[in-house]
């Protein structure tokens, strides 16, 4: 408590210094004596003490959250290392699957355009067949017409001038 009382005497003092204006030389006197060794003695007991109680833990709080903020910033780097391994691997497959996807399409493409083609040559022939089937049934037609109107005519004919004539035409 003797070190209290010389550290207040000390402080008053130098205020009262200060207030005063100092010494003549305009500096700050300062005395050394026994009370700045107590001083430094109390320092150095504070610190053993308090070095094992209370920064001693503090350091090993301080490191272990760094050891966990790197590991984090670690898993982190693997994490988006393994994204982006993840992301080319899911490209390539993609780009895979599209290149395949293109060659069906394009397979399936050609495959449409022959069947179109051979359903179109089908159709083509059936058509021209049906045509020529029935220019066929009309030529047929036409000479049986032909042939009944000559018939008819004919007769006709007979008629007409066994009318004009007034008698029967052989």
């Amino acid at each position: 408590m003797s070190s209290l009382a010389s550290l207040s005497s000390l402080s008053s003092s130098l205020l009262a210094d200060s207030a005063s204006g100092g010494s003549a030389e305009g500096g700050v006197t300062v005395d050394f004596d026994a009370t700045i060794l107590v001083q430094i003695a109390l320092i150095v007991v504070l610190l053993v003490f308090l070095k094992p109680l209370l920064f001693d833990p503090l350091m090993k709080l301080f490191e272990e959250r760094e050891k966990k903020i790197d590991g984090a910033k670690l898993q982190a780097r693997r994490m988006d290392e393994k994204s982006a391994t993840a992301l080319g691997e899911y490209e390539d497959a993609m780009a895979k699957a599209r290149a395949t996807a293109g060659g069906e399409r394009e397979r399936l493409k050609a495959e449409g355009t022959a069947h179109e083609a051979e359903i179109l040559e089908a159709v083509r022939k059936k058509t021209e067949k049906s045509m020529e089937e029935g220019r066929q049934k009309i030529e047929v037609d036409l000479a049986a017409a032909r042939a009944e109107l000559k018939r008819d005519a004919e007769a006709l004919a007979r008629d007409v001038a066994t009318r004009i004539l007034g008698r029967e035409v052989h």
